[in-house]
């Protein structure tokens, strides 16, 4: 009898065939793949997520200690600025406060005449006001026919306009009795273009708006303390005429040749 032929199998031991390793091979490389996506993914999402946290974080000291935006909403600054103009102010030019708490940060330089300063007033609650410092602490202010003294003498202002009526005289400005050159006087009647002379007390300052008949400024809710200046105003980033009755004026009334001017 003819004795029996041996069948090698030409398997792997395991008795798998060639291609069903083939398929199981690119089954474990194909999750493998996936395994690494997710794991890259994870870790993209996470420095996308600390990138966000940090520029956040980044923003809000800049605006909070370096610079930070404001926009002109009234007239009393005209025409050094307008309605409608954005401005860039530097706080780190006279100091900022901490946010949340009483901490000032000294600034680089002190407030000087003549600024355009941005502050927090003590008359309103939750409001940022601009106005010019005309006066510092020592100086003695006063006006007579629109005319602002300063020490005595008469001060160029160029950048003074005047727009409506006659004078008048407003009961708000009563408190400039308590610091009138020699004392109170009873008989003291300031008017919005005809007050003083006043000495300014340490730590205070004096602000005027540059449109004068129109500005409700130091002469009417008095004098500010020097801890309440957030910043300098330096430049305009963006401006257009807020006032128009066109639709979408922010696009179609942009004064292009206001945008990059300096305050001065």
């Amino acid at each position: 009898m003819a004795g029996k032929r041996k069948v090698k199998n030409r398997g792997k031991p395991d008795g798998r065939t060639r291609s069903t390793r083939d398929r199981e091979a690119g089954a474990e490389a194909a999750r493998k793949g996936r395994k690494k996506t997710e794991e890259k993914g994870g870790a993209t999402g996470a420095e996308a997520l600390k990138l966000v946290i940090f520029a956040g974080i980044l923003f809000l000291v800049i605006r909070a200690f370096l610079f930070q935006t404001f926009v002109i909403t009234s007239g009393s600054m005209e025409n050094t600025l307008l309605v409608g103009d954005f401005l860039v102010v530097n706080r780190a030019a006279i100091g900022s406060r901490v946010p949340f708490t009483d901490i000032r940060i000294p600034g680089y330089s002190e407030p000087r005449r003549g600024d355009v300063l941005v502050f927090d007033p003590h008359h309103e609650v939750d409001m940022t006001l601009v106005k010019r410092l005309v006066g510092l602490p020592g100086d003695t202010l006063e006006m007579r026919e629109r005319v602002l003294y300063l020490n005595g003498g008469a001060r160029d202002e160029p950048y003074v306009v005047h727009t409506r009526g006659p004078d008048d005289f407003d009961p708000d400005m009563i408190w400039q009795r308590d610091y009138i050159v020699g004392g109170p006087r009873d008989d003291y009647r300031p008017t919005r273009d005809n007050w003083g002379p006043l000495v300014i007390p340490d730590g205070h300052y004096f602000m005027l708006g540059d449109n004068r008949d129109t500005s409700l400024d130091s002469r009417y809710w008095g004098l500010l303390e020097g801890w309440r200046f957030e910043g300098r105003a330096v430049g305009i980033y963006f401006s257009y005429n807020r006032g128009s009755p066109r639709p979408f004026p922010w696009i179609r009334e942009i004064r292009g040749s206001r945008i990059g001017d300096r305050i001065r």
